[in-house]
């Protein structure tokens, strides 16, 4: 119970016992007050001042509350956004293959050394795989099948372009493995009545979903690393990386993860749409195919915090124990 005033004590416990017909005189006064009891020193108005993480917290939970009032109408498709946001590099991927065929054959024949025949195959397969696996991602059939398959294509074009060891393409494309990995975390489903145990609902399975949520969440932020080690250094970029790794950090911990996932995904959106203008260059021009692809590598781990935007950081977080402590 807070402290209440010393009236409040005084009334509580009462007023010496004096004789009703006797007039106190100072003295009598003075030794009476001095009999009263006092109240404890440390006792005090409890002060309203919060601490400045307490002043965060209560900050990140208001934008938290108008991310989800404001997108409310659109919460029902943000996992499909998300999805083809994730996805839409291998779109591309196949698009760039099919419109230079000529340009990479010749280089995986002529530079690569690998048989025309086999080139031609693996060109075909990788266009054929990312489309279906990225087509069954956006509509959520067959995920499990569609994930390993872009993966799958992510790691032999690793090898057969001879990037495995690249530390950009690494980075980036392990990012966009993490995004995978959220998409399959929001699908898994465990159907009881497969047991053959008719009358069973379906029932989540989130053993399995809280780890692939946190590997998903792991993943994700690598991309930022590749940002932070790549092109030249300026003011308005170290003021990105600070940011930016502050809400990494928060994330990989799962600490205020919708509002540092919120943060992030605005950060690379508009970095993305100003840095990576692929569409003002001509068509025969480098640059344009290097910012294409810078593009839509970025624009897929958008889709990935979307993900983790609209889902939340899962069970192994800090955000989900204070909820239990």
């Amino acid at each position: 119970m807070s402290y209440r005033g010393p009236n409040q004590f005084q009334n509580q416990f009462g007023q010496p016992h004096q004789q009703h017909h006797s007039i106190p005189t100072a003295a009598a006064a003075a030794a009476a007050a001095n009999s009263q009891p006092h109240p404890h020193p440390h006792i005090g108005p409890i002060s309203s001042s919060k601490s400045p993480l307490e002043q965060f917290e209560q900050f990140s939970k208001k934008i938290e509350d108008l991310i989800d009032e404001y997108f409310k109408p659109l919460k029902p498709y943000v996992p499909a956004i998300g999805r083809a946001f994730l996805v839409a590099t291998f779109y591309e991927d196949t698009i760039r293959i099919f419109s230079q065929w000529n340009e990479q054959v010749y280089y995986l024949h002529n530079y690569r050394h690998y048989w025309r025949w086999l080139t031609v195959i693996f060109l075909i397969n990788n266009m054929l795989i990312m489309t279906i696996a990225s087509t069954l991602v956006i509509i959520r059939k067959k995920i499990n099948i569609a994930t390993v398959g872009l993966i799958f294509v992510v790691v032999i074009q690793g090898v057969a372009y001879g990037l495995l060891f690249d530390t950009q393409f690494i980075l980036r494309n392990l990012s966009v493995v993490g995004g995978l990995v959220l998409a399959f975390s929001d699908s898994i489903v465990r159907d009881k009545r497969s047991l053959n145990m008719p009358g069973l609902p379906m029932l989540d399975n989130k053993d399995h979903k809280k780890y692939f949520l946190l590997a998903g969440r792991l993943l994700l932020v690598l991309l930022f690393l590749g940002f932070v080690f790549s092109s030249e250094w300026s003011l308005g970029r170290v003021l990105i990386i600070l940011v930016g790794l502050t809400s990494c950090a928060s994330i990989v911990v799962g600490y205020k993860t919708k509002f540092a996932a919120a943060v992030m995904l605005i950060l690379l959106f508009f970095y993305n749409v100003f840095t990576n203008q692929f569409w003002q260059y001509a068509s025969k021009d480098a640059r344009r195919d290097f910012l294409r692809y810078e593009f839509f590598q970025v624009l897929s781990i958008v889709g990935g915090l979307l993900l983790v935007v609209n889902a939340g950081a899962g069970e192994l977080s800090i955000d989900e124990k204070k909820k239990i402590y």
